[in-house]
């Protein structure tokens, strides 16, 4: 089994293509050791030590570490623990994990019809873009012109995300519907 692994905007964060499906449909996000029971995969990475999140998409594994931990040093224990997992046969997922369709959270009222052009241009401008980056964005909220992103990944906490935010959603969004007026990341 090889490997790929790609730089993503995050300095702290590393993309790892093992080059075989790692979820069928959705994304999975583990900012800390603590929900990843979930997953034995994300399980065995949080073994690794300076490993801090880890986050999973369809063909790929984001792992983000610690501010004290160098690359040289983890990413050998982290390209194992892929293999390692991968050969072993176990699932990514427990069998009893949710994973979420869409990854968006739900809307109902006089806004839904904007909500549903902002979602729609969320999975068709955005989210593809920012996978190839090793991360997510989904929807979270619409209030009074103002659109709540949360972010996951190698997104979460990168230095260029509120860039990506402002210049690049924002100007996007505000663009195809004009009731948008401002994007604001939130944490989950």
């Amino acid at each position: 089994m090889f490997i790929q692994t790609e730089s993503t905007p995050n300095p702290a964060t590393l993309k790892f293509l093992p080059g075989q499906t790692v979820l069928d449909m959705g994304t999975a996000d583990f900012p800390s050791a603590d929900g990843a029971a979930a997953s034995p995969l994300a399980t065995r990475l949080f073994t690794v030590q300076g490993v801090k999140g880890v986050f999973f998409g369809n063909d790929f594994v984001t792992v983000t570490k610690d501010d004290e931990t160098d690359w040289d040093h983890v990413k050998p224990a982290i390209l194992g623990a892929i293999m390692e997992h991968f050969q072993s046969g176990q699932p990514v997922m427990a069998d009893d994990a949710q994973q979420a369709g869409s990854g968006h959270a739900a809307h109902e009222g006089e806004d839904s019809e904007i909500v549903g052009q902002i979602k729609e241009l969320l999975d068709s401008r955005v989210r593809p873009a920012v996978a190839q980056d090793g991360g997510d964005i989904t929807f979270h909220g619409f209030d009074r012109g103002v659109v709540y992103l949360h972010m996951q990944g190698a997104c979460a906490g990168c230095p260029s995300s509120t860039l990506t935010l402002k210049m690049g959603i924002e100007n996007l969004l505000r663009h195809y519907i004009p009731e948008v007026t401002e994007v604001r990341p939130v944490a989950v």
